[in-house]
């Protein structure tokens, strides 16, 4: 019995090392999984965020071009109301599920600066719907919602702890084309 109490501390030794391993182990499996799991929903939110952004810009898009037709918007490509309705309610259909994903994965942050955009966005489909149109008045909504897509990106940039980015803003300077009128329609 001798022998065994002699070896007693080495044996108690190995068992504190096992354990010691194992906890060290285990902990380090559940730090990897939690870093892992937060990257895999930043990327999911990421997601979410790029297809919202991508929905809107195409209504965006759309609103610039018909804007243009009606002379108030010096966008390359005009087209009419009538020509742009079709893309106009798939513009539209495209926002629901893009905007229901972001409710359900953005940050309050990112949703609220989200919703300042769209709002923005169906004010510019609205003045295109009315009878008078102004330069000035196009130009202001313009603003607007550059304003809230550039605060929506921050925000983004924020919830994701992305560097700042760009503002997505280039002046260009509108000379009508020989197409388009001078006043606006």
């Amino acid at each position: 019995m001798s022998a065994f109490i002699q070896q007693l501390p080495a044996l108690v030794g190995v068992i504190i090392g096992a354990l010691g391993s194992y906890l060290a182990i285990t902990k380090g499996d559940q730090a990897r999984f939690r870093r892992e799991q937060r990257a895999r929903w930043e990327e999911r939110r990421l997601t979410v965020y790029a297809d919202y952004a991508t929905a809107l810009k195409r209504s965006v898009t759309l609103a610039y071009r018909i804007a243009s037709h009606l002379g108030v918007d010096p966008h390359p490509h005009p087209l009419s109301p009538e020509e742009a309705s079709t893309g106009l309610a798939a513009a539209t259909d495209a926002r629901d599920p893009a905007g229901e994903a972001l409710l359900m994965l953005g940050t309050p942050e990112v949703v609220e600066r989200a919703r300042a955009w769209v709002v923005a966005v169906v004010e510019m489909e609205q003045f295109l719907r009315e009878p008078d149109h102004t330069r000035e008045a196009w130009s202001a909504l313009l603003a607007r919602q550059r304003t809230a897509r550039e605060a929506y990106y921050a925000a983004v940039r924020r919830d994701l702890a992305l560097p700042p980015g760009h503002s997505g803003h280039w002046t260009l300077h509108w000379r009508p084309s020989a197409g388009q009128r001078d006043q606006p329609r």
